[in-house]
């Protein structure tokens, strides 16, 4: 049976962060979804819920699943797995965060929660993501004019306490096949850990967004770390 790569952006941007890889996947002849959490934060918190039911609604109803993360994505992929099931063959984390064997975990860490507490407003709401930078750091990330438009255009303004909020991470999530990509700092760290783990690591170097700027390179390192030899 057909197996499907399920590409999971951070809440943080949008789906367009990982349509380059689905179209270089389908080109394959591979089975690629997308699902859209620019919606998680509607309603309030706990966030994680919606993130894994946007994830199931988009997943074909049968068939192995290959999770692939991206950023602070990677912190939902043990909730997502517990809500697919058995269908979950292998998780990629692709410069994204490793959440712990078990217990809770936040999608910001102590030490940057002031920064984000410097951008949020009086109504508790961050700026974009994109905003959050240098223009200069944007364009290094996105050099393609109009794939910057459409990046900058379709993220949503997540308040403070997505980040803040404690996502449960149930044990026994890693007993399947997982596997880091990493393209640059700060994620040597997470590399690191993921070989000490025992898992299978790889880098492509470049900047966070590199599965835009470099899909076909990005889709070849997710076939290969998916794979069960």
């Amino acid at each position: 049976m057909e197996t499907t790569f399920v590409l999971v952006h951070s809440p943080s941007v949008g789906p367009s962060t990982w349509a380059p890889v689905a179209e270089s996947l389908g080109r394959r002849g591979r089975a690629a979804v997308v699902p859209d959490l620019t919606g998680v934060s509607a309603g309030g918190a706990p966030y994680w819920p919606r993130v894994v039911a946007a994830v199931r609604a988009a997943v074909p109803s049968d068939g192995p699943l290959v999770l692939v993360a991206h950023s602070n994505a990677g912190f939902f992929v043990p909730v997502i797995k517990e809500g697919l099931g058995d269908r979950v063959v292998a998780c990629v984390f692709a410069d994204a965060h490793v959440p712990p064997s078990q217990g809770l975990v936040r999608t910001a860490e102590e030490g940057f929660l002031p920064f984000l507490r410097g951008l949020a407003g009086p109504d508790g709401v961050l700026p974009r993501w994109t905003d959050w930078w240098d223009e200069e750091d944007i364009v290094a990330m996105l050099p393609d004019p109009a794939q910057r438009v459409l990046v900058t255009g379709e993220q949503p303004r997540l308040p403070l306490d997505y980040y803040t909020q404690p996502v449960p991470v149930p044990a026994g999530w890693d007993a399947v096949r997982c596997s880091c990509l990493w393209f640059g700092p700060p994620y040597e760290e997470v590399a690191r850990d993921a070989a000490g783990r025992g898992w299978p690591v790889t880098r492509l170097p470049g900047l966070h967004l590199h599965q835009v700027i470099d899909p076909e390179g990005v889709t070849d390192a997710l076939l290969k770390l998916s794979r069960k030899s």
